[in-house]
Parts: C-alpha cells; sequence; structure tokens
C-alpha cells in the first residue's frame, strides 16, 4: 500500500529529494529512487512498502548482533523488499534486491500484536534496509513503545542527518555494519556506495541521541580484509564513541554474486581481533564462528569470562545484578539484565 512519506523536499518540474538516505535521490515523477520503493507520485513521495512485510522471523536479540543489549531477548524481526546498496555478497538479495513491491500486509498494530503473541520483548527492522522503509518502522515502533517493547535496527547506516533526527528518542538501539572496514574502494566496487563518511556521521549521531550502538563489520577476505583499514576504523570507534562500544568481526561466506571467494579464514578475524584491541577497544567479538573464544565477553579488569556465549545463546552468566563481575567487580556495560534465549523461530510463512 503507498504511504506519504515524510522524508522528502519537493522540487521544480515535480521532482522530489528524498532524504531518507545519503542517497539524497532526485526522482521524478512516476520514477522510483534507488532503493525502488521511494516512489513519485504527483510531485509527492510515496513509501510503496508500508505495510509490506517480504520477511518476518522471530529471533534472540544477539543474531542481530546486540551483545550488550537486553540479553538474552526475544525479537520480532521485519523486512520489506529494496534496499540502498548493491552489495554483491548479500545473503539477503531476494528481497533486498527485488524490485517489484510484494509482501504481506501487516499494520503496525498488527506488527506488535504479532510480536506479543511470540513472547518477544522487542522489534527489530533487518533483512533489508530499513531507513528506505522508515516511516513505516517509525509507526511501528511508536505502537510497540505503546506495549512496552523495545526498538532496534540492523543498518548498513547510509543515514542522513534527517532521518537520524528522527529515529533519535524513538530507536532504542542500532546495529551498524559496516562492510570491509568502510574502505572507500571496497564500498564503491562491491556496493556502490561513495564512501564511509554518511555511516560515520551516522554512528556519531545515534550515540549522541542516546541510542545504544553496537558495530559489526563484514569481512570479505582478499577484497575486504585490510588491515589499515580496520585500524583506522577501530580508532576512530574509540576516539569518538569509546572503548565500551561493543565491535564485531563477522565471518563472511560466499553468497549472491561472490561464489567464487572463499569463507573469511578464521586466522584473518583473530589478527584483526589483536588489531582492533590495540587500538584500544575492550569488547572486540569474532561472530559466525561458533564455539569461538572470541565470542566470549571478558571482563577488561581481570580477564575472567563474563558472559559465555556459543553462537546466539549464552551458556554461563557470571555476573551480578549490577551487570558486575562475579571475579573482580567490575561494571560491564551491558544494558539490562539476563533473559531466557531462545532458539531462532520461523513464524507463519508468507
Amino acid at each position: 500500500m503507498e504511504h506519504l512519506a515524510t522524508l522528502y523536499q519537493a522540487m521544480p518540474n515535480g521532482k522530489v529529494k528524498c532524504t531518507a538516505c545519503a542517497r539524497y535521490c532526485t526522482i521524478p515523477d512516476g520514477s522510483a529512487g534507488f532503493c525502488s520503493v521511494r516512489e513519485n507520485v504527483g510531485g509527492k513521495l510515496y513509501l510503496s512498502v508500508y505495510g509490506r512485510a517480504a520477511a518476518i522471523q522471530v529471533d534472540p536479540v544477539e543474531k542481530k548482533p546486540l551483545v550488550h543489549y537486553r540479553p538474552g531477548s526475544r525479537v520480532f524481526g521485519i523486512g520489506t523488499v529494496g534496499c540502498n546498496w548493491r552489495c554483491q555478497y548479500c545473503q539477503n538479495f531476494d528481497v533486498s534486491q527485488e524490485r517489484e513491491v510484494w509482501g504481506r500486509s501487516l499494520s503496525p498494530d498488527e506488527a506488535v500484536a504479532w510480536a506479543l503473541r511470540e513472547n518477544c520483548q522487542g522489534m527489530t527492522f533487518t533483512y533489508n534496509e530499513p531507513t528506505i522503509f522508515i516511516e513505516y518502522a517509525l509507526d511501528i515502533i511508536n505502537a510497540a513503545k505503546k506495549k512496552g517493547l523495545f526498538s532496534n535496527f540492523v543498518t548498513n547506516g547510509y543515514m542522513t542527518p534527517e532521518s537520524v533526527s528522527q529515529l533519535s528518542g524513538k530507536l532504542d538501539a542500532i546495529s551498524i555494519d559496516f562492510k570491509g572496514s568502510g574502505e572507500p574502494g571496497f564500498l564503491r566496487k562491491y556496493v556502490l556506495a561513495s564512501g564511509p563518511e554518511p555511516i560515520l556521521e551516522t554512528l556519531e549521531g545515534m550515540a549522541k541521541g542516546g541510542v545504544h550502538v553496537e558495530i559489526t563489520d563484514l569481512i570479505v577476505p582478499q577484497v575486504g580484509d585490510d588491515e589499515d583499514a580496520l585500524r583506522k576504523l577501530a580508532k576512530w570507534v574509540n576516539d569518538r564513541l569509546g572503548p565500551d562500544t561493543p565491535f564485531h568481526l563477522l565471518r563472511w561466506h560466499p553468497d549472491y554474486k561472490m561464489l567464487n571467494f572463499p569463507e573469511t579464514p578464521v586466522g584473518t578475524l583473530e589478527k584483526l581481533h589483536a588489531v582492533a584491541k590495540e587500538e584500544g577497544l575492550q569488547y572486540v567479538y569474532v561472530s559466525n564462528v561458533w564455539g569461538h573464544p572470541l565470542e566470549h565477553t571478558y571482563c577488561p579488569a581481570c580477564g575472567a569470562i563474563a558472559v559465555n556465549r556459543y553462537g546466539f545463546y549464552i551458556r554461563k552468566w557470571n555476573l551480578d545484578k549490577d551487570n558486575k563481575c562475579l571475579e573482580c567487580g567490575h561494571k560491564i556495560p551491558i544494558v539490562g539484565t539476563l533473559q531466557k534465549n531462545y532458539a531462532p523461530t520461523m513464524v507463519t510463512p508468507l
């Protein structure tokens, strides 16, 4: 269903300028932006995927990944078709790179009611880039807050000050996923993005707006595993956001148009983990390598395992009620207390 967008500016000759993402598409009447779901109809911008969910799933919040926010929570994930990036390795390409609008009819109130039936504590916007359907997401966030549910974005962070402003004070947590450590050449070639500057601005804006921030960095072997780029990014995070910012190094696997590349070697992730730690980050994780010791949260004061993890699941919680290390009393910066871990659950197919 089409829904009038809020993030756009009218321009001469019936064109509109979309201000939702950093592309700032100028869209003639009768056309859509780069994402394919924000359309100019008669000089006004409409969101064609409002109320159209192409992907729905219930997951542990750790899968997003958020490991320092409401640990063990169950979240109701929603995505639509379309995206503002063209990642050649996208694992959700069947929805993100879709150009035709489709999806299950799902109003904001219906989405929240469904989440409550699934015993979820939060809503998560994921699978494709949520910034492109921000008006739909915001209406769900507002409905969720009335029912006591938190909300988070899983995003590439390629936003604008306008979209960050709309989300600040409403969004609770955000996982911003760099690709190839944000190295400009990698972004231009493999995702068709101009560079990392809008992502860095989004990170600072979200943090200043009181949103809980975690960072992921997808390490693509051979073309997106540059040590200098990772060092630069880790230093920026430490300097601008602080050493307690959770930082996830994600193992990449072949998908979509990059099936001829190998999985990221574990040794590469371990090497980059050491680099991020050298730059002062306290909580650096190796993700998508289940059973690896760098999945755990270690107390920076005494070195003890504060939270023992296996993939998305918490096996042992070595913190007191105030999230202080049981060995030395150092407070670990985790929002909320441990809840029961849940296995990922596929809900009713679309």
